[in-house]
């Protein structure tokens, strides 16, 4: 039976060696992250929203609509601290709502933000295939305005009833 002097060199080398290999799995799982970072980078969704964000970039009209997109969000701040009872609220409102609509006309945004979704859709699928390889119940965040979560939160099964799950 070993002595209490030796228990603990053991387990100190024990918690040494867990350590190393716990060390050496995250430096795998980066490792891995980059890679399929990488894949993710050359793959067609990703040059196509590349593509269309320089586009967009470049386009003169487009940034002008930019600039006045901003400034009608600035304005519009300012009156929403008072909130719908600020004098300007409503019309500041209708600018920041005409701002986006005129850069919506635009092809090359639409193109952006249709090719940013693709590419959302794909992290975000992604995302849900390696957390499901852990467990099926930990949580994605998604940019879906409507999600369809699991769990109590979400209208799932998972019972807990504090309404913070999914």
């Amino acid at each position: 039976m070993p002595t209490v002097e030796e228990r603990f060199e053991l387990d100190s080398i024990s918690y040494a060696e867990a350590e190393f290999m716990s060390d050496l799995d995250m430096t795998d799982i980066v490792l891995r992250a980059y890679e399929l970072g990488e894949i993710i980078n050359q793959s067609a969704e990703v040059a196509d929203y590349l593509y269309w964000k320089s586009v967009v970039d470049q386009d003169a009209e487009v940034q002008a609509g930019v600039k006045l997109l901003e400034k009608a969000k600035e304005q519009f701040q300012d009156c929403e601290r008072f909130g719908r009872f600020h004098p300007d609220y409503h019309a500041a409102k209708d600018r920041v709502l005409e701002a986006q609509a005129h850069l919506d006309s635009f092809e090359a945004v639409r193109s952006f933000k249709a090719a940013e979704q693709v590419v959302d859709a794909m992290l975000y699928d992604v995302s849900r295939l390696i957390a499901n390889s852990v467990s099926e119940t930990v949580k994605v965040p998604s940019n879906d305005p409507n999600p369809k979560g699991s769990g109590c939160g979400g209208g799932g099964s998972c019972g807990c009833g504090s309404g913070g799950c999914g």
